[in-house]
């Protein structure tokens, strides 16, 4: 049952480089501020978001875990995903609207509610992990099969959510995100991973 919930997940690295794409010699300084603001903070919590995908997918295939050690690394996994997506929702908020792109505005808050509710579902998931019975292993085979089930419609969120970042980083402000260093970085270390 946890290797189908690592199989949701898996498909993780996606939104962590929602943020990247070619570059192009053109640009915009005051978007190339914005870019700079949100892609600093980029590698942070790429790191973050990264680890707890690896960290469930290893608890996932690691046969010999017992219910508490596996209770213990998907909660922790999950707070991880909870507060890396809860920052990345604070940073594109605090960073505002991309300048001088239409419906950027629009965009940027249907990006950072989405994310928001992404972080919300995974702190959902690590409660619902943290009250899994780790005594009977029936019951908590049930519960965990429970949590695999919730994943599939964190999946839709996450997906949603990557749709919200690709529209976001379209045309003038894919190309000022592309050509900061923190959103390179991100490109890098998701392929190298």
């Amino acid at each position: 049952m946890n290797k189908k919930l690592a199989a949701v997940l898996s498909g993780g690295a996606v939104l962590i480089l929602a943020l990247t794409g070619c570059t192009s010699e053109e640009g915009n300084k005051e978007l190339d501020a914005w870019a700079k603001k949100v892609c600093d903070q980029v590698p942070a919590q790429n790191a973050k978001i990264s680890a707890a995908y690896v960290a469930i997918t290893k608890a996932a295939k690691d046969t010999s875990s017992t219910p508490k050690e596996l209770q213990a690394a998907d909660s922790k996994a999950f707070q991880d995903l909870a507060d890396g997506y809860k920052a990345r929702a604070a940073l594109i908020r605090d960073a505002g609207a991309p300048p001088g792109v239409e419906g950027g505005a629009k965009n940027q808050q249907d990006v950072v509610k989405k994310l928001t509710d992404l972080s919300a579902a995974y702190a959902d998931l690590k409660k619902q992990v943290d009250g899994l019975n780790t005594k009977d292993q029936g019951k908590f085979a049930s519960g965990l099969k429970d949590v695999s089930a919730e994943m599939k419609q964190v999946e839709t969120q996450r997906q949603n959510a990557i749709a919200s970042l690709k529209k976001l980083e379209s045309g003038d402000v894919k190309t000022a995100l592309t050509s900061q260093d923190g959103c390179k970085q991100a490109v890098e270390s998701g392929a190298a991973g």
